[in-house]
């Protein structure tokens, strides 16, 4: 009887250890993407300080990525972890053209609208997340979720300032172009959400295999755009240009996918809003753009609904692991 039971407490430990493990709001999994995100959030001034076209920079960025990727992938010997199969060519090609696609659509709306009305359009995608992951991957949203995930849209919405460009959009309300810039961001912000929940098709490839695809697709395709309207002069351009392959794309969707394979898509669209505030936060330090009281309590509201997300999956994941344990040592 006393070896019946060490067996069955030693059964119960290592079950305990399984579920730490495979928990899904696991710090394996939100610790990576954290940093993937705030890493994001800085992309503006390598932008900023490349001076050069949009889509030039989106190629380079893309090439650089690719570049990286690849001697990451030599090193670790897992280069034959590119070889798509035939059960995930299909979505890692979905995927990388769903993103670079996006990136265009964005860029665009930038061009129609304004930085501010195109961040948060583009950022409505956390919503696209948990529908899609309801509808997909039956993941259904808790009540909880929905109200971190909302309370982060409306802490976004204070803080990248666009009250203040309502003024300016509503003299141009029935200009087409801005409401195309509208639809542009709106849909590039669901297609980036369809390249989220993918990712969770893909959970079981090594980290920065789809990030590898979608450089080299977005490299395959932009190299156009470069070769027609020129490329930058040789110097610190291409050091900052160099920086957006191989630290905002080699090194950040790394990380990113990698706690994507760790989340459930409601943490994932609560978590996200790391990178806009990161964004307005670089924006404040690096180029002088002084925050309004209204954008300083935007981005506390953003860290309350994040940390509240995280607060609330850590109890949930605690209850699970607790309630099979013992289901584990009754048994």
């Amino acid at each position: 009887m006393s070896t019946d039971r060490l067996d069955a407490g030693t059964d119960v430990t290592a079950r305990r250890q399984q579920n730490a493990r495979a928990r899904p709001g696991s710090l394996a999994g939100v610790l990576p993407f954290l940093a993937g995100n705030a890493l994001l959030g800085t992309i503006g001034v390598f932008v900023h300080m490349a001076q050069t076209s949009a889509l030039t920079a989106t190629w380079f960025r893309c090439a650089f990525g690719l570049l990286g990727l690849t001697v990451w992938f030599t090193w670790r010997r897992q280069l034959g972890a590119l070889r798509p199969t035939r059960s995930t060519a299909p979505w890692l090609l979905l995927a990388a053209a769903l993103m670079v696609i996006g990136w265009g659509l964005f860029f665009s709306a930038i061009e129609r609208t304004s930085a501010g009305v195109a961040v948060v359009l583009y950022h409505t995608q956390p919503m696209w997340v948990m529908l899609l992951g309801a509808l997909w991957l039956h993941e259904r949203p808790g009540k909880r979720s929905l109200a971190a995930v909302s309370a982060a849209m409306a802490g976004l919405f204070l803080a990248t300032g666009v009250l203040e460009q309502f003024s300016a959009a509503e003299a141009r309300e029935s200009h087409t172009r801005y409401w195309a810039g509208v639809a542009f961001c709106l849909l590039g912000a669901f297609l980036t959400a369809c390249v989220t929940v993918t990712a969770r098709r893909l959970r079981e490839l090594p980290a920065g295999v789809l990030a590898w695809w979608q450089c080299a697709v977005g490299a395959a395709v932009l190299w156009v755009w470069p070769m027609q309207h020129g490329w930058p002069a040789l110097g610190t351009s291409w050091l900052w240009l160099a920086g957006l392959g191989l630290i905002h794309t080699g090194l950040a969707y790394t990380w990113i996918y990698a706690g994507m394979a760790r989340l459930g898509t409601g943490r994932i669209a609560v978590l996200q809003f790391a990178y806009p505030a990161v964004a307005i936060l670089i924006d404040w330090q690096f180029f002088d753009r002084r925050l309004s009281g209204l954008q300083m309590a935007g981005i506390a509201l953003m860290g309350l609904a994040i940390w509240y997300a995280q607060r609330e999956a850590r109890a949930r994941a605690g209850r699970c692991g607790e309630a099979a344990c013992r289901t584990s040592a009754s048994a």
